[in-house]
């Protein structure tokens, strides 16, 4: 399988509102629920109203659009992970899954994932 690394250094925000948030970024992900609102962003792009902020993380995409009754595609990649000791952070579109890592974490990434049959472009 094929995973794209992003070049972008991210961060997970927690914020009050979306009122201020410029959609225009290259990367923006959010996730609102009735409890919180969550937002990943490119680490230079500083929000307002952040009640909680983690940065420092880089990322790649599963390059295949999948289909949604595909099974066991984050399975595999979270389970070689976190035999590794690589904690995750997981985000998905309609077409699309992102895994995050820590900065510091992301090349070993990298590795484990080519040793695991991983194609990174």
């Amino acid at each position: 399988m094929k995973i794209k690394k992003i070049d972008n250094i991210l961060s997970i925000s927690k914020v009050k509102s979306i009122k201020t948030i410029d959609f225009n970024q290259k990367f923006i992900f959010l996730a609102k629920t009735d409890e919180e609102i969550s937002i990943v962003h490119d680490k230079d792009y500083l929000l307002e109203d952040v009640i909680e902020e983690s940065n420092y993380w880089r990322g790649f995409r599963v390059e295949e659009q999948l289909d949604f009754n595909l099974i066991g595609i984050i399975k595999k990649i979270s389970t070689i992970l976190a035999n590794n000791n690589i904690p995750i952070f997981v985000v998905s579109t309609f077409n699309t899954d992102y895994v995050l890592v820590k900065e510091e974490h992301f090349s070993k990434t990298l590795d484990i994932l080519e040793k695991n049959n991983y194609v990174i472009e």
